[in-house]
């Protein structure tokens, strides 16, 4: 992310009273249209958490938007995985700086972007997408926030057909019938590797675990789910928000392991738990 005074071509978030979100890509001489006139030259040159004030008078604070935010304001023709899915991905399959990384599932790009923060310039992430007007979609949206990406390697392609880059360090799936990969995923990933999936139901979830299991070459399979529940702290009200984030999706990691003959790794327990 950028410091110093807004310039021209960078995303701005601007947030008014009511907590409603626009984002915006600054251009000199050009007007916003936000419930009255704003102009990108009010922006130029000031630094994050100036506020700003259309031509009717709202006020608006401008920020550089966080990954967190651009994935929920960035235009999609998918679902995304959340950011509180986000967090529990990069974190349970261990995502470091100078991983390999194979993802499959492109999608608008958000877990693509959680993937190449994580993996750094030393890393590299292989994405798949069998819908090329999807992988378009997902190189605009990785382009506007992260910019060029040399360690990015987007390929049209059936990962249920095999992953063509090995050897990796991760395999990271958000598609329907992650199942069908696991052969793959035994393939290409390395001793000690980490294979998660992330799917909205439980048969999904299920049925990958069952796959992992029987394939001989995983262990510490576990499955989990990830519910935020936001709270009000103010004044002399002090209670959870009437709305939450619940659920969402399932998230299931299992890692590598070389067996010996005739050995069988699915009794082994599953990790402890995170908290």
């Amino acid at each position: 992310m950028s410091s110093g005074p807004f310039r021209p071509g960078e995303l701005v978030l601007l947030v008014d009273r009511k907590g409603r979100r626009y984002l915006l890509r600054l251009q000199p001489g050009r007007v916003q249209d936000l419930r009255g006139r704003l102009e990108h030259d009010a922006l130029l040159g000031q630094e994050e958490g100036v506020v700003v004030r259309n031509s009717h008078g709202e006020v608006f604070l401008a920020l550089r938007p966080t990954l967190a935010e651009y994935v929920l304001e960035m235009p999609r023709r998918t679902t995304p995985i959340y950011p509180k899915d986000l967090g529990a991905v990069l974190v349970a399959a261990d995502i470091y700086p100078g991983a390999r990384v194979v993802e499959a599932g492109t999608g608008s790009g958000a877990l693509t972007l959680a993937l190449l923060r994580a993996v750094g310039t030393r890393g590299v992430v292989f994405t798949y997408e069998v819908r090329p007007e999807f992988l378009e979609a997902a190189r605009r949206n990785i382009e506007a926030l992260h910019g060029p990406a040399d360690n990015l390697v987007a390929r049209l392609h059936d990962v249920y057909q095999g992953i063509p880059d090995t050897p990796v360090d991760r395999v990271v799936l958000d598609l329907p019938e992650p199942w069908r990969v696991v052969p793959h995923a035994m393939e290409a990933l390395r001793p000690g590797g980490i294979f998660a999936s992330y799917v909205p139901t439980v048969p999904q979830a299920h049925q990958t675990a069952e796959a992992l299991r029987a394939s001989g070459a995983f262990a510490l399979v576990e499955t989990t789910e990830t519910l935020v529940r936001p709270w009000n702290l103010a004044g002399q009200s002090v209670r959870p928000a009437h709305r939450m984030v619940a659920h969402t999706g399932f998230l299931t990691t299992a890692r590598r392991v070389q067996p010996r003959s005739g050995d069988r790794v699915a009794p082994f327990p599953p990790p402890a738990p995170y908290l």
